[in-house]
């Protein structure tokens, strides 16, 4: 299992967002992804943060699908890729009805028909294909010129039923957030692995997110994830996760203790069938040193610690 760290793209300058990859590589870590918030564009930051830390994966963990068109995703996806030397990884998602509606003032539509053809779209032109097409929610007439840049992969957040299947079919593989250890050996992994061997595809990747804290006060972490994170527990689609796993909120998913309770709850994702671990520190600057040093103890015990391009 590959070992890398999640960070919000927003809440921290640039420069420490950035510094967070290099120690990452520094560490012997396999990858660090950036999440898009209201903040620094996280597909920029992967991009820089690949070419300030050679040898690191850097990718994107999610960018929202209905804001940016497929074309001009692709333009920025392959540059992101030339930048870091054909180390980046592209995550999108449909994000949430409240987010697209409220936020962007967008219509949210049927977000797994959304994804089904944002994909069909944005592959080919990914590969530098002339792509014409016309369809429910997109319409396209062009190709993407950018000499030298090999596609990246693309990975997709994906926890329903519906999304799974998309996923498999049409992507690398995906990322999940707020989910355990069983929920990705009981649903996510079958799922997605059906859907990709069903229409012929090699197996995916899938890339468990997984906050985490080293403490002595386990309860008083989740109950500060609560306050500060609780509201996601009224998304549908985490919602629907959430009682999936018999969880009240997303709080409870947190892996939070000393390193040997810690380790001994990560080391399960793999176990589980996740092919990448993605932690989030949670804490100041002083816990992400922390975790990240700790990570590093895990990666050097974790074995097949490499995942095909393409």
């Amino acid at each position: 299992m590959r070992i890398g760290l999640f960070a919000p793209s927003g809440g921290a300058p640039l420069e420490t967002l950035v510094g967070r990859a290099r120690a990452a590589a520094d560490a012997g870590l396999d990858s660090l992804f950036y999440g898009h918030v209201n903040g620094w564009d996280a597909l920029m930051t992967a991009a820089l943060a690949g070419r300030e830390a050679p040898g690191i994966e850097v990718g994107t963990a999610v960018v929202p699908t209905y804001p940016r068109h497929p074309l001009a995703l692709a333009s920025q996806a392959l540059t992101a890729q030339a930048m870091s030397g054909g180390r980046f990884t592209l995550g999108v998602g449909p994000s949430h009805r409240t987010v697209i509606e409220d936020v962007h003032g967008l219509p949210y539509g049927r977000p797994a028909r959304h994804l089904r053809e944002y994909l069909t779209v944005l592959r080919p032109l990914l590969r530098g294909e002339d792509v014409r097409h016309e369809g429910e929610s997109l319409k396209v007439a062009a190709q993407v010129d950018a000499p030298g840049a090999e596609p990246p992969q693309v990975i997709v957040s994906a926890l329903g039923p519906l999304m799974l299947k998309v996923a498999g079919e049409l992507a690398d593989g995906v990322t999940t957030a707020w989910t355990g250890a069983d929920a990705i050996a009981d649903h996510i992994v079958p799922s997605v692995a059906a859907a990709a061997e069903a229409a012929g595809r090699p197996a995916p990747r899938v890339l468990a997110g997984v906050v985490v804290a080293l403490t002595s006060d386990p309860d008083g972490v989740r109950a500060a994830i609560a306050d500060r994170y609780g509201f996601a527990s009224d998304f549908p689609g985490y919602r629907a996760v959430l009682d999936r796993q018999g969880l009240s909120g997303v709080h409870e998913t947190v892996v939070a203790g000393d390193e040997r309770a810690v380790g001994r709850e990560l080391r399960r994702f793999a176990d589980a069938g996740a092919t990448d671990l993605l932690i989030s520190p949670f804490g100041d600057d002083a816990a992400w040193e922390h975790v990240t040093a700790f990570a590093a103890t895990l990666r050097q015990g974790s074995p097949g610690a490499t995942v095909s391009r393409g």
